[in-house]
């Protein structure tokens, strides 16, 4: 979680509030290698099976002391259902602390894509707000702060690989050692992942995947870049839904299939989606022909 951290002035991060003027963190991306959906929960969320990594597209966040909680940034978005706004306020009533922050956000992770920004930026509000006001909560409060905001922010917390389940409270990390080259697509749609869910739970009728993913063959797959193994074992309950409501995306990952992709899948609940490449030169050849889509070219973290 201390990815990406530089702080003002130069003085360790754990060091008491008075000695930390400022804090900035770059708050990454994910994909889902695979997203299976287990069935829908008492308390209306649902239970899933997903191997998540983080991606070197960020968001990038700075902290400031300041009286009050105030946010400023690229996103026009009232204050009060920013996600940041939300992280900031929960961790400041559950610390009892008794000022604020001034925190700059710049969005570089589209919104309503399947790439975890909204969720990564409330993680790593969380982390940098820790610090700035010298609370010393562990990642594990942290991590129960953050599943009462949003469903992917403990991965975040835990990532930048990790095996997820429940409702997204349930965070195994894993060590992936290999990191692949994608091209990343987002059309000029965008989807809410609660309409993904209700959608899901209207056309299913009860039918969901059960076959569970063997977690150990696929990090080895991923660790010895067996793209055929992983293109078996790529799969997300989302995309066939997603692709009847908006054919776009089945176009797109056609594309990326066409212009030398080795493998391709949708993320989360989309719309984005992935390619993986052999290499960096093949991908930004392939990014040639994504406009006017949202694209961009990363690594995977690891």
């Amino acid at each position: 979680m201390n990815r990406g951290i530089s702080v003002s002035p130069r003085r360790n991060i754990s060091a008491p509030p008075s000695q930390v003027a400022s804090l900035s963190l770059k708050a990454p991306a994910k994909i889902n290698w695979f997203l299976q959906i287990l069935g829908r929960r008492k308390d209306g969320y649902h239970n899933i099976s997903s191997l998540m990594q983080c991606v070197s597209l960020y968001d990038n966040l700075l902290f400031e002391h300041a009286e009050s909680i105030e946010i400023v940034g690229n996103l026009n978005i009232r204050k009060h259902d920013n996600i940041v706004f939300k992280a900031a306020s929960f961790l400041k009533d559950h610390a009892s602390y008794d000022k604020g922050a001034r925190i700059f956000l710049n969005k570089n992770i589209p919104v309503g894509a399947g790439l975890g920004g909204g969720s990564s930026d409330a993680a790593y509000t969380l982390s940098g707000l820790n610090i700035l006001w010298g609370l010393g909560l562990s990642n594990g409060d942290l991590s129960a702060i953050g599943s009462q905001i949003g469903s992917d922010v403990p991965f975040f917390l835990k990532g930048p690989a990790a095996f997820v389940e429940g409702r997204g409270e349930r965070v195994k990390s894993l060590k992936i050692r290999s990191s692949v080259t994608l091209l990343i697509v987002k059309p000029q749609v965008s989807v809410s992942t609660a309409w993904a869910y209700s959608h899901f739970d209207r056309y299913k009728n009860g039918k969901l995947t059960k076959k569970p993913v063997d977690i150990k063959l696929f990090c080895q797959a991923l660790e010895k870049r067996d793209f055929t193994t992983l293109g078996i074992m790529l799969y997300n309950d989302f995309e066939g839904e997603i692709m009847r409501k908006y054919p776009v995306v089945r176009e797109i990952k056609h594309k990326l299939l066409g212009a030398g992709a080795l493998i391709s899948a949708m993320s989360g609940s989309g719309p984005t989606v992935f390619g993986v490449f052999q290499n960096k030169a093949d991908a930004e050849r392939a990014a040639q022909a994504m406009e006017p889509n949202f694209f961009r070219v990363v690594d995977t973290i690891v």
